[in-house]
């Protein structure tokens, strides 16, 4: 099975922006962790980074034909970008919304998620853990 992994905005700053909410590990680190824990499960996973919301759409539409599934990080995208949501809806992967922080404890415009809907799961609050039960819940798909 293949994944599609798309980290949004500013996740490239991890490890330097508010290291004491998002943790101290780099974007690097964590594309390493989410492969190596891939491998496990029997996955193959392509990782992306963008900060605009055209970006991700372009890599949303030209990496589908290659994605059994799709694990998405939309970040601040996840509270208005109905162009985001449109596109994962268009594509009909199986897809999966995370987070590294718990969005529902955060700031109130942090609670609301417009992606969500289009997701058939969102695992949020444990950090690099989030995107491994994400995996995890892809790898249940292929059973």
């Amino acid at each position: 099975m293949n994944v599609l992994v798309i980290h949004g905005p500013n996740l490239h700053l991890l490890g330097r922006r508010k290291p004491q909410l998002y943790g101290t590990a780099t974007l690097a680190r964590l594309n390493a962790d989410i492969k190596k824990h891939a491998a496990g499960l029997g996955l193959k996973v392509r990782a992306f980074q963008a900060n605009g919301e055209g970006e991700i759409i372009d890599l949303l539409t030209a990496n589908a034909p290659w994605a059994d599934a799709l694990v998405i990080n939309p970040a601040a995208y996840t509270h208005y970008s109905y162009a985001i949501r449109d596109a994962i809806e268009a594509l009909e992967l199986p897809s999966v919304e995370v987070h590294l922080t718990d969005i529902s404890k955060r700031e109130p415009f942090r609670r609301r998620s417009v992606i969500k809907p289009v997701c058939r799961a969102q695992f949020k609050g444990g950090g690099p853990a989030s995107y491994f039960k994400a995996l995890e819940f892809c790898a249940s798909l292929k059973k």
